[in-house]
């Protein structure tokens, strides 16, 4: 309930005063209001729980705020206080959209009472939200298989640092779990029982960060129809998991540096901080540290997340439990196909613990799923392995890692056939000399290069 906010409007000075001090003894934060004006402008810079206002105020009809109230938040319960009951009255407020209906004198019971039935649809939603997000934790926790030793010092290191608030930042290639560890610390936390949000830096456009992450009041920008919490807000009193944040553009890591110093946030539109309390857990499968040497991760923010690193081993480095992770995707997977299979033959298990593995422990699951779909016998053979190895060669590369190699060879190719003359390759990829040249130095190329490129290539050539 503490966290629950309630917006409490009504002109006669000494209820209101009456009122906050009843729902704050209830545990609730109140923000009271003495006209609808007021109201109204807190409801755009602020997310409410819910709102309680009186049916007649001074220059505005109560119903007509609580119509308004609606078209900034759609969802928010509201309580309409009469001191004229009247069934007509209550029917309109209830067909306006009104939550409930308490007619002055009340006593604490009744108006507890009152609250109690508009917000438990609102709470059953969250705590409806809390379990899915705890069932999926919990069927992590059957993922982390740690025979080996590489996984068995992390898990010591994870249960020494789960139950803090240090932030963390977690290291590891793509694939090897690196959001399963954030969801064991989690789970592992005082904060287990509240939300675990996550958000992957390299899925979200640039311009709709800061909405995200801080949340926006309604108008603030074309389409914000209605305001929304943001990721912080939502993750009030969990944690807060950002995945691959060496992904996030420069501009959004200076706002979320003051949010982490300051333990606050500015929705976009509003004027006012909302204070935030989450746990911060990111995650990266670049070396951050060469990121800052590159001026693409700011310094200041490196150090305020590296404050507890942990290394997520790749695959090839823990084949202790590449065998139990194979039995359990062959378990998982088999059930949901409703296939009869038991295990892998000897030949197609040495071949398991003999590929690279280059994509990890999600590579290895798709392979024991692809693997299930193809068998028609009860044990998985060599052949499917062979297959899918065969398959898996080609497999597509993140977009970061294909641009790169893609500008890498175009330059490569422009230089030569230009011979290394820079004006005419600028003039070819359509860039500024200066453009040109950075990029030159960013894949540590020379024009030298496809000079002596050239004049090896002719020499090759036999004279007439």
């Amino acid at each position: 309930m503490g966290h629950e906010r309630v917006l409490l409007i009504d002109d006669d000075e000494g209820l209101l005063h009456l009122l906050k001090v009843r729902l704050t003894a209830m545990g609730f934060q109140v923000v009271p209001c003495t006209t609808a004006e007021e109201a109204l402008e807190e409801a755009r810079n602020e997310i409410f729980d819910m709102a309680i206002t009186d049916l007649r105020l001074a220059a505005q009809d109560g119903l007509d705020l609580m119509d308004e109230l609606l078209l900034i938040h759609p969802t928010l319960p509201v309580l309409v206080l009469t001191a004229h009951g009247s069934i007509p009255n209550a029917v309109e407020a209830i067909q306006r959209g009104a939550f409930g209906y308490l007619t002055k004198p009340f006593d604490d019971k009744e108006l507890s009472a009152s609250i109690e039935k508009a917000l438990t649809q609102q709470r059953m939603r969250r705590e409806i939200q809390r379990l899915k997000v705890l069932v999926k934790e919990l069927y992590g926790l059957e993922n982390v298989i740690a025979a080996s030793g590489p996984m068995q010092a992390l898990l010591q290191q994870v249960v020494q640092v789960a139950d803090t608030n240090a932030t963390i930042c977690i290291a590891g290639e793509t694939g090897t779990g690196k959001e399963v560890i954030a969801r064991v610390i989690h789970s592992n936390s005082r904060r287990a029982r509240e939300p675990f949000v996550a958000i992957n830096c390299g899925a979200i456009p640039e311009s709709l960060f800061e909405s995200e992450l801080f949340g926006h009041a309604r108008g603030a920008f074309t389409g914000a129809y209605e305001s929304k919490r943001g990721l912080f807000q939502t993750a009030d009193g969990g944690t807060l998991f950002f995945d691959e944040i060496g992904e996030m553009p420069l501009a959004m890591q200076g706002k979320l540096l003051r949010a982490l110093q300051e333990r606050e946030v500015h929705p976009v539109g509003t004027s006012r901080p909302v204070k935030v309390n989450a746990r911060i857990i990111a995650a990266s499968n670049k070396d951050l540290g060469q990121a800052v040497k590159k001026g693409t991760f700011r310094e200041d923010l490196y150090y305020r997340i590296h404050v507890v690193p942990l290394t997520v081993p790749p695959l090839r480095e823990r084949r202790a439990d590449i065998p139990l992770l194979a039995q359990h995707f062959l378990k998982l997977n088999a059930q949901r196909m409703n296939k009869d299979i038991h295990g892998f033959l000897p030949d197609a298990m040495q071949k398991l613990m003999l590929s690279p593995w280059r994509g990890n422990v999600r590579e290895l699951e798709n392979t024991i799923e692809k693997a299930v779909v193809m068998a028609t016998q009860d044990m998985i053979t060599a052949d499917l392995i062979h297959y899918l190895d065969t398959a898996t060669e080609g497999q597509m590369k993140p977009l970061t890692e294909a641009k790169a190699d893609f500008e890498q060879g175009y330059l490569k190719e422009v230089l030569e056939s230009t011979r290394g003359n820079i004006s005419r390759a600028a003039l070819i990829a359509g860039r500024y000399r200066a453009d040109f040249y950075k990029l030159l130095r960013k894949y540590r190329l020379h024009p030298a290069d496809a000079k002596a490129v050239e004049q090896e290539n002719s020499e090759k050539i036999p004279g007439p």
